[in-house]
């Protein structure tokens, strides 16, 4: 079924415009892992197929449904892979101070998103969506199995991904000296373990066949979430997760979003552009002084506190945790604690936001 849907969907377009996209996207991919920026696999297809629906028109391209649905539950067991027994440990040992955070940190990024919502910035909730300090790219998928336009939300999203990634670097070359801060080089083909991966690739498979046959809703992240992270937990599988299969699955989710830009949405984002930007920087701020607190009260080191609140990034906030004196085990726990709480509140609040701002959901 999924290669006949991909073969249907690749009659459909013609083989250069396929040709082209696949390119830009390894060109992309390319120059920014040269330059060490965030998110390279997904933002580099994403930018890629934007260019292509400008320019072509949107409808020329499209990604086959099963591929993307896998895509999506691939980025759900990677969420998994991060909820070790280790880190909810953490989580446990200092439950109070671990609430206290993150619920500031959920708090303020969602009354910046009402603020963003009520001003009209961004339709209906996108902007409460694309303001949530989770995933990125969790958020992205969620976001559109509750009407959200992913494509704003990725907008948003990933704008967040750079700032924080920026102002997250070089406070960590300020307050220490790190030792080889430079971000892992990109491997695509590393050695695998190939009977977990026959096994992630079964519970992937399972999970697209109950996300479809169930309808649940945002279930393509929750559903091999859970199931991923119990059967880890427990010992009963290793999620193997090669470099090729995330790339495949991001350039999937890349694709999807990037294919459905049209000339309006570009120049919706150009006009809110100031105004998130500055939404942004508010929060990284906040976020700052959040730091600021742990370190004078809880007597957390002024990095891993600095780490720790981030908003968003966690692949990104974990790379440069590797490379410098911090306690990375607490720092991932409370990325990690963050994500599973917008994970359950997410919906409830945009559904709030919305009631209370007055606006429903509409097309962009």
């Amino acid at each position: 079924m999924l290669f006949k849907s991909a073969s249907r969907a690749m009659q459909k377009a013609s083989l250069p415009r396929w040709a082209l996209l696949l390119a830009l996207s390894a060109g992309l991919v390319a120059f920014f892992e040269l330059f060490g920026l965030p998110a390279s696999l997904l933002v580099g297809p994403m930018i890629a197929a934007m260019f292509l629906a400008l320019v072509f028109g949107k409808g020329e391209v499209r990604v086959p449904y099963w591929p993307l649905q896998f895509g999506q539950v691939i980025v759900g067991l990677l969420m998994a892979r991060a909820i070790t027994p280790d880190i909810l440990g953490t989580m446990v040992k200092d439950a109070p101070l671990f609430m206290v955070v993150i619920f500031s940190v959920i708090a303020v990024a969602s009354l910046l998103g009402y603020v963003l919502t009520r001003w009209q910035v961004l339709p209906g909730t996108t902007a409460v969506w694309g303001s949530s300090p989770g995933g990125a790219s969790a958020m992205v998928i969620m976001s559109e199995s509750y009407g959200a336009d992913a494509r704003l939300v990725a907008f948003m999203q990933y704008l967040r991904v750079v700032f924080v990634v920026i102002a997250a670097s070089a406070i960590s070359h300020l307050w220490v000296a790190t030792d080889g801060g430079e971000p892992p080089p990109l491997i695509l083909f590393p050695p695998v373990d190939w009977p977990a991966l026959a096994m992630t690739l079964l519970l992937a498979c399972c999970s697209v066949y109950a996300v479809f046959r169930f309808r649940i809703k945002g279930g393509t992240i929750i559903t091999p979430l859970f199931a991923g992270a119990l059967l880890q937990g427990f010992g009963l599988m290793k999620i193997e997760l090669p470099m090729w299969l995330l790339a495949f699955s991001y350039a999937m989710i890349g694709w999807s979003i990037g294919l459905r830009f049209t000339r309006s949405i570009m120049k919706h984002v150009a006009r809110a552009l100031p105004r998130v930007s500055a939404s942004i920087l508010l929060l990284i701020g906040i976020c700052g002084l959040m730091a600021v607190a742990l370190h004078k009260l809880a007597g957390i080191d002024p990095l891993t506190a600095y780490l720790a609140t981030s908003p968003g990034g966690a692949d990104s906030v974990a790379i440069i945790a590797a490379s410098s004196d911090v306690d990375q085990p607490f720092i991932m726990a409370m990325q990690v604690g963050r994500f599973l709480v917008i994970l359950f509140t997410g919906p409830m609040l945009a559904r709030f936001i919305a009631r209370k701002s007055g606006l429903a959901e509409k097309p962009a």
